[in-house]
């Protein structure tokens, strides 16, 4: 059955149901605490990642028998089918060893019509993004908007990288080997804020919901991104990589912002790849000047 067959009560409410379900197990781990150890460097892993990844391959396995599964903790299941289901348990797994209180069930899904080249994407289709500490359920399909908790979502409406509150995150493995430090740096003497707070599929989840004006960051994989980059679309933002290019689920690059400051950004990241210095930053005058001629 083609995408345009299917409505806003099929996929949603069932995938989020399956989330709640996974949501209620992570915070059980998260209030007993949980054994970890390590994939890499400080990559780890938890239990609480293999028992929830468990319990979501089974539920979406019994709800949607026809579609593919694609976690992050190794499930590798019906990928040849025309609907694949991105799934990461938990988002956040650092924060949620430490216990610290950021982290996510996110699942995205991917339609593949038959003919899909394997190196090429289908499109996303539907978007679960569970905070099952503050029980906030961000949700889409794509063309019916994005919604927290059943109620509408957009993006925010600042214009001025100078006034936003963007957010990144650096890997967990193998940091000193990442580029970003040097983005941070300029991003934060640029604009109102950095936040660094350790889940991307929340991140792009608070851009859509107008909490974050961007998120850019780099070696995602698509359990990381798929939810979140409907989200933000739906929520009428804007997602590509650090050229303005469509995002691609195996790209190295994502940058996700509310559209109005997209273009600022894709100049900066220009610059920087570049070698070119950057303008200098504004004086107070220069940034008042800046914000009349917004009409601020």
């Amino acid at each position: 059955m083609s995408g345009a067959g299917k409505s806003h009560d099929v996929w949603v409410p069932r995938a989020a149901s399956i989330a709640r379900e996974a949501g209620a197990r992570l915070r059980e781990f998260y209030a007993q605490g949980v054994e970890t150890e390590y994939k890499g460097d400080v990559d780890l892993v938890t239990v609480a990642d293999r028992t929830v990844e468990k319990l979501i391959r089974e539920r979406l396995g019994a709800v949607f028998p026809e579609h593919g599964i694609y976690g992050e903790e190794g499930t590798r299941e019906r990928l040849d089918q025309e609907y694949r289901w991105y799934v990461d348990p938990l988002d956040g797994t650092t924060n949620f060893a430490h216990g610290f209180p950021q982290f996510c069930v996110s699942m995205g899904l991917e339609q593949r019509p038959h003919g899909t080249m394997p190196e090429d994407d289908g499109t996303l289709v539907a978007a679960v993004i569970y905070d099952p500490l503050r029980d906030e359920l961000f949700t889409a399909e794509r063309g019916c908007g994005a919604r927290l908790n059943d109620k509408p979502l957009h993006v925010s409406k600042n214009a001025l990288l100078a006034e936003s509150l963007v957010a990144t995150g650096f890997p967990s493995r193998k940091r000193h080997q990442s580029p970003n430090i040097h983005f941070y740096q300029e991003f934060t003497l640029r604009s109102h804020g950095v936040r660094r707070a350790g889940s991307a599929a929340l991140d792009l989840a608070y851009v859509a919901a107008g909490r974050m004006d961007a998120f850019w960051e780099f070696n995602l994989n698509p359990w990381d991104t798929a939810a979140g980059i409907l989200l933000v679309e739906e929520a009428g933002g804007r997602v590509t990589d650090f050229a303005g290019n469509p995002y691609r689920l195996e790209s190295s690059e994502i940058l996700a912002s509310n559209g109005l400051i997209h273009a600022e950004l894709l100049g900066f990241f220009d610059a920087m790849f570049a070698g070119r210095d950057l303008s200098p930053i504004p004086s107070p005058e220069e940034w008042a000047a800046a914000r009349a001629a917004a009409g601020r």
